[in-house]
């Protein structure tokens, strides 16, 4: 990573509230073909999430403490703040000397930018502001948010936009959380019904909306040079697992979630 910060375009992908079972399964079976594509072998990575919920996640990813691999560490991480006595910074680190990763990738050049989806990138009130306020530039609309049933679609042309926009030789650090998993989604399932609410296939369903639209949000973000993404999730949620619906728990379907990063070759095309 010390070598690829500075060199390539970075993109960090949290789709907010993903179970790892439940993206695991449609990785297998086929029904995320888009995603699956750039998956390493196909599948996800099963990891242990930071926190349990989006605003603890969130502190903890941008310090530099992405998911964690489930299996016995110490595990190099590709980001971390100079700090003595770390075990799992290693020679391929990036190491920053400022807070987050977001000033230590702004001191080095990157312009961060921020493309908020659930309510704590909203910026409607104090709590709303502190992690998109940590970027340089930060959108967020009633369009990208839980309750919009074409939210992906709204924040990937937001994405484009902002590539567009930027000068070619500008790096970039594009930062986006997807808020179609996050419940409400039981809109993404065609027989659903409001009155029945939110449940593990609509959940489903709304990784299959969103893998119909991240094709536009890659292509977009390798359109200018190589770049490396990252897409995982934040923490997962639960719908009635041993009694449990939501999250902010410590239950395995909110602690295990799916992760993995890849390069982009400049120039891929959306399918």
């Amino acid at each position: 990573m010390s070598e690829i910060v500075g060199s390539h375009d970075l993109l960090l992908v949290t789709l907010d509230t993903l179970r790892y079972d439940v993206a695991a399964e449609l990785a297998a079976t086929g029904r995320i073909p888009h995603l699956a594509r750039h998956l390493p072998g196909g599948v996800w990575e099963k990891r242990h999430a930071p926190g349990s919920f989006t605003y603890a996640s969130h502190q903890a990813i941008f310090a530099g403490f992405l998911p964690t691999p489930v299996g016995p560490g110490p595990h190099p991480r590709l980001f971390a703040a100079r700090f003595a006595g770390s075990e799992s910074t290693a020679s391929g680190t990036f190491v920053f000397d400022t807070p987050d990763l977001l000033s230590g990738l702004a001191e080095v050049g990157y312009r961060t930018v921020c493309i908020g989806g659930v309510g704590f990138f909203n910026r409607q009130g104090p709590l709303g502001s502190v992690l998109p306020g940590m970027f340089q530039e930060s959108h967020w609309e009633p369009e990208f948010g839980v309750a919009s049933p074409t939210s992906f679609e709204a924040q990937v042309a937001r994405a484009e936009q902002v590539v567009a926009e930027l000068p070619a030789e500008q790096r970039l650090f594009l930062f986006v959380n997807v808020a179609a998993l996050h419940q409400p989604n039981w809109f993404h399932r065609p027989e659903a019904t409001r009155e029945a609410g939110d449940s593990r296939a609509t959940h489903a369903a709304a990784l299959e909306y969103v893998d119909a639209h991240i094709g536009r949000l890659l292509a977009a973000a390798s359109s200018r040079r190589r770049c490396f993404a990252i897409v995982c999730s934040d923490h997962g949620t639960a719908y009635g697992d041993d009694g449990y619906t939501g999250h902010r728990l410590g239950h395995e379907s909110v602690w295990t979630v799916p992760y993995a990063h890849f390069f982009l070759e400049p120039g891929v095309t959306a399918p």
